[in-house]
C-alpha cells in the first residue's frame, strides 16, 4: 500500500532544482508516513526515491512490463542520503530526479532533490546507485539495447 499520493509532472518554477530538466514527482505526507518523532520516518524517504524513479523509468518506456520482457533490471547497489531538514505530516513536497551519469553497460546513477515547494526548502539530497541485472539469474548483466536508448535519453549534466 502507498503511503503517500504521487503525481508526476514537470518541474514547477517556485522550487529552485539543483539541475536543469528535472522529472517531478509530488508527494503529500501522510499520517502512515510519521514516525514517534512527530515527523516522517527515514525509511520513508527511501520509499519516496523509489516511487519517483520507478515513475520517471515508466515515464521513458521501462516500466516493470518491459523489465520482464527484456529479462533485466535496474536494482539499487548503493543510496547516499543527506537528510537536511524534517517532513510533517499533510506537507506538499516534490521530488525531483535526474539521471546523472552511467557507464551504458552496467550501472547507473540517479540524483534525487526533494522539496517544500511552501517555502522553498530542500529536505533531502540523494544520489542511488543502480546496476543492471538478469531478472531470472539475478546475476550482473550489460544492459540491453533498449535500456541504452531509452535511459541514455534522459541523462544530464550534474
Amino acid at each position: 500500500m502507498l503511503h503517500a499520493l504521487y503525481f508526476c509532472l514537470t518541474g514547477r518554477p517556485s522550487v529552485k532544482w539543483d539541475l536543469e530538466t528535472p522529472f517531478v514527482c509530488d508527494i503529500r505526507v501522510q499520517s502512515e508516513d510519521i514516525d514517534e518523532l512527530g515527523h516522517a520516518n527515514n525509511a520513508v524517504y527511501v520509499r519516496w526515491l523509489e516511487r519517483c524513479a520507478w515513475e520517471h523509468s515508466r515515464s521513458l518506456g521501462l516500466g516493470l512490463d518491459e523489465y520482464q520482457q527484456l529479462d533485466r533490471a535496474m536494482v539499487v547497489v548503493r543510496h547516499e542520503i543527506d537528510y537536511l531538514a524534517a517532513a510533517y505530516l499533510d506537507e506538499e513536497l516534490q521530488m525531483a530526479t535526474w539521471i546523472v551519469s552511467w557507464d551504458s553497460k552496467l550501472r547507473m546513477t540517479r540524483q534525487f532533490q526533494l522539496c517544500r515547494p511552501s517555502d522553498g526548502a530542500t529536505l533531502l539530497r540523494a544520489r542511488t546507485t543502480f546496476a543492471c541485472v538478469e531478472l531470472s539469474s539475478g546475476r550482473p548483466r550489460r544492459m540491453p539495447r533498449e535500456f541504452i536508448e531509452l535511459y541514455g535519453k534522459a541523462i544530464v549534466s550534474a
